[in-house]
């Protein structure tokens, strides 16, 4: 057992490292750090004036969520947002949206479920706006906020302590599922039917919607990244066949 300076120390320690947590967290989820880069400890040390050790705890705390992997001697990075660790978080997203809007549903006394779901058409109604003239970055935040709702909604602490892949998922991913308006309608579209069957109460048919809307996403990912690899060996075939002549 540490002493009680070593306690002490670790307990004025937590504050500063929780903070600059908070600070790379919002910087990641803002793109300011992109996917894949690498955070140097030396030159955030200096940024952010803090020592090495807060910041090292502060890259274990990012790494426990998600964000960040740490590898010795290089520092950490920002999680890679290739296909597959994309799909495995949007797998994770299906089954907790999923449940968070059934709770919703379910669990909600009437007066709040009520007060509940015209904040939800509110913030429906600020992605409509996204649409025409397109300003996707604007639709990006409205869709976190459309999701973050549900889950904080659902009165479950477990539930809610998975928002972290929402947001990384939406945002930290984003770049590599470049949202388009098409998809954003169909999207809206689908937020409407899952607020729907939350204001109904049914539980089992929010569920449903929620994790279909997330399932469908996964599907357009797919396919999009399929057409990429179609249309990029086609290129190069034809490169290949140049070359020959």
């Amino acid at each position: 057992m540490g002493s009680t300076d070593d306690r002490a120390d670790a307990a004025r320690r937590l504050p500063l490292v929780e903070e600059t947590a908070s600070v790379i967290r919002e910087r990641i989820y803002a793109r300011r750090y992109p996917a894949g880069t690498w955070l140097r400890q030396q030159q955030l040390s200096t940024e952010l004036g803090v020592s090495r050790t807060p910041l090292r705890e502060a890259f274990r705390l990012l790494e426990q969520e998600g964000l960040v992997t740490v590898t010795a001697g290089q520092g950490a990075r920002v999680v890679s947002g290739d296909l597959d660790t994309l799909l495995d978080a949007y797998a994770l997203r299906a089954v907790v949206d999923g449940l968070a809007a059934r709770l919703l549903a379910e669990n909600a006394g009437r007066d709040d479920l009520a007060r509940h779901v015209r904040s939800l058409r509110r913030t429906i109604d600020v992605q409509r706006a996204t649409l025409d003239p397109w300003r996707a970055r604007e639709y990006t935040a409205s869709n976190v906020d459309f999701h973050e709702e549900i889950v904080h909604l659902s009165g479950n602490e477990f539930v809610v302590g998975q928002l972290p892949i929402l947001r990384m998922t939406a945002q930290v991913f984003a770049p590599v599922a470049l949202v388009e308006p098409g998809s954003a309608r169909r999207a809206i579209a689908e937020h409407t039917a899952i607020t729907d069957a939350i204001e109904a109460g049914d539980g089992a048919e929010a569920e449903r919607l929620a994790r279909a809307h997330i399932e469908a996403t996964t599907a357009e990912l797919r396919s999009r990244t399929t057409r990429t690899r179609k249309t990029r060996d086609a290129a190069e075939g034809t490169e290949t066949s140049a070359t020959k002549e």
